[in-house]
């Protein structure tokens, strides 16, 4: 039997099949599922799988790179509420947000030397993207910690350069030219492997890259209304779609955070409850990984449809947090995710909650 982890007990049925197929590929050699866990593509959001000498770009999936970013900053809570809205119309102002991009290219000079393939797409305007939040889940938040400590946290990822990444070698990996769900392997000796290795290593630097410009920009936004800076040597960066090498396999993570012994890690609830700044335990059993934030409980046409938008308004209205609360974004209630309280005591093997960072301001795509 190969060794599997289930990290809660009430998994819905379609992720637990989409798990058990891709346990069952001959090259997958252990697994866990995270608390949050829910249906994806291909692998279920919120999967881990460790494999033998292959790697599946299906696996990781579009979004290459999709991740957390939060720094402290020296702004005082107090001046931050008070100017929430000049601050929150400042962001907004700043950073391109849903499709929208930058009107000119941002510098972009990384470590692994771009190949024809990613080449061809910083050509054809990814570097107008960094600095750019894209839609749906992702966001950046101004909030608070216990001590009053304000933090800016942010959720994006590699935007369109990320998803060309992995169509293309998604569609080399099936063999019939076509990005299809499914288990589609690529050998780490082949030279397809070794091109999608190194290509899902410049797509992370991309990541990170538009993380880092997204924060800056903040910074600067919030400058604008308050005294005070951000603290990029604080900075904490986990992404949670990648696979790594360690012991000689690869780990394969799927909506999971890389959670390390001592590593720091960001893990977001929703527009309400917030993020948890968090220190990995190293846990074997989770391949040293956690969950990358509450999952969702509904689809997004299914929240758009069911849920009520009068108790959206209100619940955020009463907790004072400035955000984009309107229709557009009912899918992003908190009423559309998991109970984030109960994911993070499911966790409590994998992960040390450090600070837990409550939102003044929210920004949406």
């Amino acid at each position: 039997m190969k060794p599997i982890k289930l990290f809660s007990d009430s998994i819905e049925e379609s992720a637990l099949r989409q798990f058990h197929a891709a346990m069952e590929q001959p090259y997958a050699i252990q697994g866990a599922l995270m608390p949050d866990a829910h249906a994806g593509y291909a692998m279920p959001i919120g999967g881990v799988i460790a494999t033998d000498s292959v790697i599946v770009p299906a696996w990781i999936g579009f979004d290459i790179g999709c991740g957390m970013c939060a720094v402290k900053t020296s702004f005082r809570a107090d001046e931050a509420r008070a100017h929430a809205k000049r601050i929150y119309d400042q962001i907004y102002q700043d950073i391109p947000v849903g499709f929208a991009h930058n009107k000119r290219a941002v510098s972009f000079t990384p470590e692994h030397k771009p190949s024809p393939v990613t080449n061809k797409i910083l050509d054809a305007g990814g570097r107008n993207q960094i600095g750019t939040l894209g839609s749906g889940n992702h966001f950046i938040e101004i909030g608070v910690d216990e001590t009053e400590t304000v933090w800016i946290i942010t959720y994006s990822g590699s935007r369109n350069v990320g998803h060309k990444i992995a169509t293309h070698y998604m569609k080399v990996a099936s063999g019939d030219g076509k990005a299809r769900e499914g288990h589609f392997g690529l050998k780490t000796s082949s030279s397809e492997g070794k091109a999608y290795i190194q290509d899902l290593a410049f797509g992370l630097e991309f990541a990170l890259a538009n993380l880092l410009e997204i924060v800056t920009r903040t910074g600067k936004a919030i400058q604008q209304h308050i005294s005070g800076a951000i603290d990029l040597g604080s900075l904490i960066n986990r992404n949670h779609n990648h696979a790594e090498k360690k012991g000689g396999v690869w780990i394969h993570r799927k909506g999971a955070t890389h959670a390390e012994a001592g590593m720091m890690g960001v893990i977001p609830g929703n527009m309400r409850d917030g993020s948890f700044i968090v220190k990995g335990k190293g846990n074997p059993e989770s391949l040293y990984s956690s969950a990358h934030g509450a999952g969702r409980v509904m689809g997004r046409k299914e929240a758009k449809s069911t849920l009520n938008m009068t108790e959206f308004i209100n619940d955020l209205k009463s907790r004072g947090i400035q955000a984009r609360v309107e229709k557009a974004t009912l899918d992003e209630a908190p009423s559309a995710y998991k109970n984030i309280f109960e994911v993070m005591a499911m966790q409590a093997d994998l992960i040390e909650v450090m600070h837990h960072v409550r939102p003044i301001i929210n920004i949406k795509g």
